[in-house]
């Protein structure tokens, strides 16, 4: 259970984004719009995954450097 904030901030972005995608495709079946969004935040949201696990990766290589001349230094 979401708190109620939270919820409505969702709530906001999806109709946000729902009316993007009509906006773009005047006279469509509102069905197309929906699957349409919902792959579009898909893209975006995978798209940030991806993003995350390669900083994650970076992150993890830099401290891995960093642990190397540490040892090396004492």
């Amino acid at each position: 259970d979401a708190p109620a904030d939270q919820v409505h901030d969702i709530e906001m972005f999806v109709n946000g984004r729902l009316a993007e995608v009509a906006g773009s495709l005047k006279g469509s079946d509102p069905q197309l719009v929906a699957i349409l969004t919902l792959m579009n935040i898909a893209e975006d949201y995978l798209s940030l995954v991806k993003d995350r696990e390669g900083a994650r990766q970076q992150e993890t290589e830099r401290l891995t450097l960093l642990l190397k001349k540490l040892n090396t230094d004492l």
